[in-house]
């Protein structure tokens, strides 16, 4: 993860300043049983390939991951193919690994505080990322499984209580759950808190209600993408103040004694990224 973080900071960069080909991600709808079917090419700087990632909200029930993918490296000066590698794990570090280079760069220096809503892999993916840019003294957590919360917080040594609980008064908080409505009320935060909202991937689903995304600093990793895919932008109707590769190049005001959000929905760019380190490293 110590390594991603920095490696998530460029690829992110090369994006914003246009050195990435990627197109926006085509998602299949599969339903029944309810799942999505997601292509993911992008040619970088350093790598071409594509992610191949499903998206089934229904395997929670039945103790599968909800998200499983694979990754495809090819050469870029010939096209041979280089690796192919298994991309759940990829999936779940890289996402906590560019939430963590946005609370980095936008969350208050002094946070102390974390706010977790959520409690699946993505929710414990986060604690460890995060917890390598602030040194929290305090983690919340809230689930709408109450059983899975509370399992959760006595694993990361954290208290579970009630959402609107666990978000007031917090420095820094992260939306990772699989809801379709709102779970998050912008009444509940604290200014210049920052937030990190990562589920509702799709342009009908919402995690965040208007007053959270209408009084905050909106940063996403692609405009384009935010304003096909993300419900929570486009519902609200949320000014995107600008992508996340612009702020890391230096290129905007951070906004850091303002609310912020970081609206998550993950790039192939990313994906390339964090494959090309797992394969040089296979590879030495």
């Amino acid at each position: 993860m110590a390594d991603l973080i920095p490696a998530m900071e460029k690829a992110l960069i090369d994006f914003s300043a246009g050195k990435v080909t990627q197109p926006v991600r085509q998602v299949i709808a599969v339903d029944p049983p309810g799942g999505f079917y997601g292509m993911m090419p992008a040619l970088t700087p350093e790598g071409l390939g594509q992610k191949i990632v499903t998206f089934y909200p229904p395997n929670a029930e039945k103790g599968m991951p909800t998200h499983m993918a694979l990754i495809i490296l090819n050469d870029p000066e010939t096209g041979a193919p280089l690796a192919v590698m298994d991309g759940r794990l990829i999936t779940e570090m890289r996402t906590a690994a560019v939430s963590a280079a946005a609370t980095k760069l936008l969350a208050p220096k002094n946070s102390k505080i974390l706010a977790i809503l959520g409690s699946g892999v993505q929710a414990r993916s986060h604690v460890e990322a995060l917890r390598l840019v602030r040194q929290f003294d305090e983690i919340r957590v809230w689930s709408p499984n109450k059983t899975h919360a509370e399992e959760f917080a006595r694993e990361i040594g954290a208290k579970s209580m009630l959402a609107e609980n666990a978000v007031r008064g917090a420095d820094v908080v992260v939306t990772v759950t699989s809801s379709k409505k709102p779970v998050l009320q912008g009444a509940w935060l604290k200014p210049s808190c920052h937030v990190n909202a990562i589920g509702a991937c799709r342009p009908d689903w919402r995690e965040m209600d208007d007053e959270a995304m209408q009084r905050s600093f909106v940063f996403v990793d692609s405009r384009e993408a935010a304003m096909k895919e993300s419900g929570d932008v486009i519902l609200s109707e949320a000014k995107i103040y600008a992508e996340l590769g612009e702020a890391f190049a230096g290129k905007i005001d951070t906004r850091n004694n303002e609310t912020t959000i970081f609206k998550s929905l993950g790039m192939a760019v990313e994906d390339i990224a964090a494959a090309l380190l797992v394969y040089r490293l296979a590879i030495k």
